[in-house]
């Protein structure tokens, strides 16, 4: 797979692409993907992520956004492209995990996903999914590849992802990188909502959930289609205390429901072997590569 050019996702977020009678004029034949963006003072990087959304070009999407009350020109942002929302609202709310509940119960769509107000979508990403969805008909949750970007919408790192083993979720952490994660709406009613006791790592608890429940079908899409952004903001905020506390709170849960089959520092050396194991034997050196000189420079 080739790799993104450092201004790829920034040259694809700077203005409206997408052709209105696409976005207005529902296409059936495609599935129906509903996209929760919960919002708060995010207005520099709201637009973009709105932008991600709508530039796919999707025909048969579903765009909700849950404005926490926003107290800076978010509202006008909204505004500014409300015609291809299919609904918002701005006021208070019980933080991002309720407001992203309160989008899941608004949507409709057999497919559901959420992209918060900093991040992004890549190119091409939903008409990929539909592609996955066409192939893989007892698939319940698709992910894929994440790109890194930073405050000025350019690339710096790509991180690939292996098939979903929920042994490694539960101990390592997170196989899943909730800006590029799709899940059928049904999970969501068979199984509970994000569990709002948890401020940051509400992702992680419910992929964790879901991993632990016997025949749900997780699904690697081969295609980088999300991009975390990392910003002075974002750095600044309590998630490595908060949220390393809920963590570890939500590992200590599932590890009593799935118990390790090793010790584990011996399963923490099975699972790195297993990544580095499974992108050779799929013949993607250039990726392993990578991965070699990226961490070597990251560490100077």
């Amino acid at each position: 797979m080739d790799f993104f050019k450092e201004d790829d996702i920034k040259k694809f977020i700077s203005t409206p692409s997408f052709d209105e009678k696409v976005l207005l004029n529902k296409d059936t034949r495609y599935p129906k993907i509903s996209v929760i963006t919960p919002s708060y003072n995010q207005a520099d990087f709201l637009e973009k992520t709105i932008l991600s959304i709508l530039n796919q070009n999707y025909p048969n999407l579903e765009f909700i956004i849950m404005d926490g009350g926003s107290t800076d020109h978010s509202v006008e942002v909204i505004k500014k492209y409300e015609k291809y929302i299919d609904y918002w609202v701005s006021e208070k709310d019980g933080g991002q995990t309720a407001a992203i509940n309160a989008g899941f119960k608004k949507a409709t769509g057999e497919w559901i996903t959420f992209q918060n107000s900093d991040d992004v979508f890549a190119p091409n990403a939903f008409l990929n999914v539909a592609k996955g969805i066409k192939q893989n008909a007892d698939a319940d949750v698709f992910f894929g590849h994440l790109l890194m970007i930073d405050g000025d919408d350019l690339v710096f790192e790509h991180k690939k992802q292996i098939p979903f083993w929920n042994q490694a979720q539960v101990y390592e952490g997170m196989q899943v990188f909730n800006q590029c994660m799709i899940f059928k709406r049904d999970l969501l009613l068979k199984h509970g909502y994000f569990d709002e006791n948890y401020k940051f790592a509400f992702d992680y608890e419910i992929c964790t959930r879901w991993g632990s429940i016997p025949g749900i079908k997780f699904v690697l899409l081969d295609d980088f289609w999300g991009c975390f952004r990392q910003h002075e903001l974002a750095k600044s905020s309590t998630i490595f205390t908060v949220g390393l506390t809920e963590h570890q709170q939500i590992k200590n849960h599932y590890s009593k429901q799935v118990p390790s089959s090793f010790p584990e520092s011996i399963l923490y050396k099975i699972i790195k072997f297993r990544k580095l194991a499974l992108f050779l034997l799929r013949g993607d050196l250039a990726y392993f590569l990578y991965r070699i000189r990226f961490n070597r420079t990251a560490k100077v």
